[in-house]
């Protein structure tokens, strides 16, 4: 049976005034709530705690065993409520999460259970460009930023990875690739995918949009672009293709006249929070901890 923590707390002051009435008190009940409260913590254990008479209140052999197992388990029970207490008092103000593209439902249901659990912190949310993952936290600009994978930058932590998804290739319904159910990796040699436009760094650029196939065959880069919807644009234009995670290609089939077609062969797309280093306040590490949970 779970112990009641008002059974605990009632037996501890008990332990300490040996007298009901002065329990009572401290405890802002009645004596005879403090008497049923007392009884249900002995049905529990099985045995009396306290010896009592019409004149003197006395903790038993059991009840003085309790006692010294139990006084040291509650306070760090306190500790850990009040370590919690003060943890929330600090989650205040306002968080600023910067997101590439549009939020997916990770992000957004960790935003709304981060401010349900958090109302004294309102997050406000902004959307980065494409071909700039890292400006946007370097300028002060937001706290903390969801991007795509890799980060490998010495100013910036990489905290939660999510959101892993296959990778798709988008192009033109006219495209050869376009009918087909999946392809691989190797059948992207000698085509074009539009490339992430100046200031991404170059590795992280080359993930987004290789120059070259596993196995080292060449794929020619087309014309750079700075937002996904410039991309999208010249995808149907026919100058070139894209990859992009399922998600984002689910959210953009209402596009017409480009096609999503599964990859095998590439690593899965996946998602980070990253923030500056030295900078993790109470409130990032709880929307951190959120996107954990999530």
């Amino acid at each position: 049976m779970a112990v009641e923590i008002r059974e605990l707390e009632c037996f501890l002051v008990l332990s300490e005034e040996l007298h009901f009435g002065r329990t009572a008190e401290r405890l802002y009940l009645s004596q005879s709530r403090v008497s049923q409260l007392l009884q249900a913590l002995e049905r529990r254990i099985g045995g009396p705690l306290f010896d009592r008479t019409s004149r003197r209140v006395a903790l038993t052999p059991l009840g003085k065993e309790f006692l010294t197992a139990l006084r040291p388990a509650y306070a760090a029970l306190e500790r850990v409520v009040e370590n919690a207490r003060e943890y929330a008092a600090n989650v205040k103000g306002t968080l600023r999460i910067g997101f590439q593209g549009a939020a997916n439902d990770i992000v957004l249901t960790a935003v709304s259970e981060f401010q349900n659990r958090n109302p004294n912190c309102v997050i406000d949310v902004a959307e980065l460009p494409l071909n700039d993952p890292f400006g946007a936290l370097r300028r002060d600009e937001v706290d903390a930023a969801v991007v795509m994978l890799p980060v490998a930058e010495d100013d910036l932590v990489l905290g939660p990875v999510f959101s892993r998804q296959q990778q798709t290739l988008t192009v033109c319904s006219s495209h050869r690739l376009s009918t087909r159910d999946s392809i691989d990796v190797e059948e992207l040699a000698d085509e074009t995918l539009i490339a992430i436009a100046d200031p991404a760094p170059g590795y992280w650029r080359q993930a987004q949009a290789p120059t070259q196939t596993p196995a080292g065959a060449l794929i020619h880069r087309g014309p750079d672009v700075r937002t996904l919807q410039e991309g999208l644009s010249l995808i149907a234009a026919g100058r070139g293709g894209m990859l992009v995670c399922r998600s984002t290609a689910e959210r953009n089939r209402h596009w017409t006249g480009i096609v999503n077609v599964p990859i095998n062969g590439l690593p899965d797309s996946l998602l980070g929070l990253i923030w500056r280093r030295g900078e993790d306040t109470p409130a990032l590490k709880a929307f951190a901890a959120q996107l954990t949970d999530d």
